[in-house]
């Protein structure tokens, strides 16, 4: 108990609020998502695009 008493935001794992480090982990994996998904955007818009110049 005096361990997490100690750091009480690992006294419920996966409950509650998140260290600012797991925070910021995971705002920056949706980040991530975001633009992986805009590139594969583009991707297919410039393929769509170089198949109606030819």
């Amino acid at each position: 108990m005096k361990e997490f008493g100690a750091d009480p935001g690992q006294a419920f794992p996966g409950h509650g609020q998140m260290k600012p480090e797991q925070q910021q982990i995971e705002r920056l994996r949706r980040e991530v998502a975001k633009l992986k998904a805009d590139r594969d955007i583009l991707k297919e818009a410039a393929a769509f695009f170089a198949k109606e110049a030819t």
